[in-house]
């Protein structure tokens, strides 16, 4: 018997009946407008800004200075670092040597090379290590153009010479794209599917569904840059997130589609009951995730406005396709959803489901029955697992990756190498101080000295002045290198008690990349609690809505920041400490980079409220039915956990793929991201939502001016099916 009509008057109904009717329009419709927006977007899409510079911090200062008076020093520039065993005297290195510096010299992108024979500061004292610095005469270079540069120098080492590229654009150039990890992480999702579903058709709607939806939120991405610029790191962060909501929102609809039409329900009625149930919980749990994604906007920071911009116009298009595109291809599969099934008996599977008995119990309602007999000790029990978990974050550093965390075979890192044994690791960091002056006669000389008396600077060079004689400039360069944290605290003394007692150290500026990324990690600790309470309220707001209790809502909100807090923790834990690192492809330890916690932040607060939202609305409506509040949480779990468990193994998957890419970023954000979904998944839906709702008992659904529903006559007590979705 086809259960309940589905509201047929709606906007989702209307909209999914002419999507289902129409299916040959909207599916031409989407492979025009995806084609179209993928050539102008990836084609004509704005350059990525990676500029985390700005405000008004010290770094900030200190570049808007050099900026407007040393014109000639904004081009980027490569180090070529040289380390000869026998000396780069021998002849047979120094023939090696200059060969590579006029071939460097030579190349169209490059200027005039100094070379470390004509001005002995580029030596060491034993002559063994060398450095030169190479500018280059175009700003925005390609990779392309550099590659060449880097794979020459590196195919000149032998012989006892060794000889390293580095800089950021010798950098960008040796990484190599993120390569087939997408694709790995669609290979398993679609194996999560297959063994869910077990029908090669229904596997393939939610994956199809979401790359499509996939590659036009990515081209359209690129060309919101123009309006609002965004990092290169942006294009990663939506492939992962909109890969995995895609496929797991498509999940939801087309699971119950199929229980539709095992209800007897024919394809039209079953595509429009998908679409305003699980549906309207999509666009729910879509819209959450955009909203906390949009937090991000609170840290007033272009570089992280334009990332949740980009990755929310994604989530967008998933949206979109899965409430429009998916609802015609149901009506291209109709009845076929189950075709090219996986052989397996299903039938007495389906049977024993159906039957009310106790011995019969799903594994989600015997797993309810023990933690509801005990939800003081579970609560307790899973909420300190999760404290010790997060325990780590207390002792976070944020930073931003340089050479010196890169694979250690690539040129950067030999290059960061040879340049820390012969100069030291400081020369890799240094900071450039900026002030404006009256004129060229200006005496910088007692700032200068005291710079150079401070304990932790290796060495200073002479004050340098604008051509209009109106600023000007020296380097300072530590002892420590760009990731340790006395470099940071070295750039703390300087502003704060070195500069301010020496005359004419007030006006003096402290900046470079180095002061940069601690400014930036700085300004990003210092505004994140601002960006959590953002979307923490808005998330509340949402989910007080949907399930009409502020009870529930404080409660997803708590397990929430639990969860992620416990991902912080293993995040700082592998990462950082090094535990299980270099297993997970982490080069060496290294501070967190600084825009990866405020990232993981708003993403999975909204993704963990997809899954609250599938969870609670599921016993919200059991709730209304009993009054009980125990029964209620036992049919939810049953009713969910098949969906929600293999909905996060699919996020997981996506998540983790990551670490098979190049970035050292987004492993992190990858790692992080998959420990908090299997974290939400397994500990928080699975332990303590059952017991917290178990202890609250009817105060769960406190809201101002509510009555408690009473249970209806009659109602069953048999359990619920299998994996069935939420009704909204």
């Amino acid at each position: 018997m086809p259960t309940e009509t589905p509201r047929s008057d709606g906007a989702l109904a209307g909209l999914a009946r002419f999507c289902y009717r129409r299916r040959r329009l909207v599916l031409l419709t989407w492979i025009i407008g995806v084609i179209a927006v993928a050539f102008v977007g990836f084609g004509y899409g704005a350059a990525p800004d990676n500029d985390y510079s700005g405000g008004d911090s010290g770094s900030a200062r200190a570049q808007a200075l050099i900026e407007k008076h040393f014109p000639e020093q904004q081009g980027d520039t490569l180090t070529l670092a040289i380390k000869a065993r026998k000396g780069i005297d021998d002849p047979a290195a120094r023939q090696r040597i200059e060969k590579v510096l006029a071939d460097l010299e030579a190349s169209p992108v490059t200027g005039p090379v100094t070379s470390p024979y004509q001005d002995e500061d580029l030596v060491t004292k034993d002559r063994r290590i060398a450095r030169t610095t190479i500018p280059l005469t175009d700003k925005d270079l390609d990779k392309s153009d550099v590659k060449p540069l880097v794979t020459m120098v590196k195919d000149a080492s032998a012989d006892g010479v060794t000889l390293g590229l580095g800089g950021d654009e010798a950098e960008k150039a040796e990484t190599p794209a993120q390569g087939p990890t997408e694709s790995v992480g669609v290979l398993v999702a679609a194996v999560i599917l297959f063994i869910a579903f077990g029908s090669l058709v229904a596997m393939g709607l939610p994956i199809v569904t979401a790359l499509m939806a996939i590659l036009g939120g990515i081209a359209l991405t690129k060309l919101v840059g123009y309006l609002v610029p965004s990092p290169d790191f942006t294009v990663l962060v939506a492939a992962l997130i909109g890969l995995g909501v895609g496929i797991d929102y498509a999940l939801f609809i087309v699971t119950r589609y199929k229980e539709s039409l095992h209800d007897g329900d024919e394809p039209e009625t079953a595509t429009v009951k998908a679409i305003t149930t699980a549906g309207h919980a999509v666009l729910f749990a879509g819209t959450t995730v955009m909203i906390a994604l949009l937090g991000l906007v609170a840290m007033g920071q272009k570089m992280m406005t334009g990332v949740a911009i980009g990755a929310s116009v994604t989530v967008l298009v998933t949206m979109i396709a899965a409430v429009t595109l998916l609802p015609a291809f149901l009506g291209f599969t109709g009845h076929k959803i189950d075709s090219l099934r996986l052989p397996r008996r299903t039938s007495r599977r389906r049977a024993a489901v159906s039957v009310p008995s106790r011995e019969r119990r799903t594994a989600a309602e015997r797993w309810a029955g023990v933690v509801q007999r005990r939800p003081l000790v579970a609560a307790v029990l899973a909420t300190a697992g999760l404290l010790v978990l997060a325990a780590p974050v207390l002792s976070m550093r944020l930073s931003l990756p340089d050479a010196s965390v890169q694979p250690h075979d690539r040129s950067s890192y030999i290059s960061y190498e040879i340049v820390s044994e012969g100069f030291g690791p400081g020369y890799s960091a240094p900071l450039i101080f900026a002030t404006p002056v009256e004129s060229k006669d200006a005496d910088l000389r007692p700032v200068v000295e005291a710079v150079r008396g401070t304990e932790g600077i290796a060495y200073v060079t002479e004050p340098r002045f604008s051509k209009d004689e109106q600023a000007a400039t020296f380097v300072a360069f530590p002892r420590t290198g760009f990731q340790e944290e006395a470099t940071a605290n070295l750039v703390h003394e300087l502003r704060d008690d070195v500069l301010p007692e020496t005359p004419g150290g007030d006006d003096v500026h402290v900046g470079g990349p180095n002061a940069g990324a601690i400014d930036f990690a700085e300004d990003t600790s210092s505004r994140l609690p601002l960006m959590i309470a953002v979307v923490i309220s808005m998330s509340l707001l949402l989910l007080v809505v949907l399930v009409r209790s502020v009870t529930i809502a404080l409660q997803a909100a708590v397990m929430n920041l639990l969860s992620i807090g416990a991902a912080y923790g293993v995040l700082v834990a592998v990462v950082q400490w090094g535990w299980f690192g270099s297993a997970l492809g982490f080069p060496t330890d290294m501070p967190i980079t600084t825009w990866v916690p405020m990232m993981m932040f708003p993403l999975l607060f909204g993704l963990s409220m997809d899954y609250e939202v599938f969870l609670i609305s599921r016993i919200h409506e059991e709730y209304e039915r009993t009054g009980d509040t125990g029964t209620a949480v036992t049919r939810g779990l049953a009713r969910t956990a098949k969906l929600i468990t293999a909905a996060a193994a699919i996020m997981i998957a996506v998540f983790t793929t990551s670490l098979l890419g190049p970035d050292v970023s987004v492993k992190q954000i990858g790692l992080g991201m998959a420990v908090a979904v299997f974290i939400d998944a397994t500990i928080i839906r699975m332990v303590l939502v059952p017991a917290v709702m178990e202890l609250c008992g009817k105060a769960n659904w406190w809201m101002p001016g509510r009555r408690a529903p009473k249970a209806l006559p009659g109602t069953p007590a048999a359990p619920a099916e299998v994996g069935e979705e939420v009704n909204v």
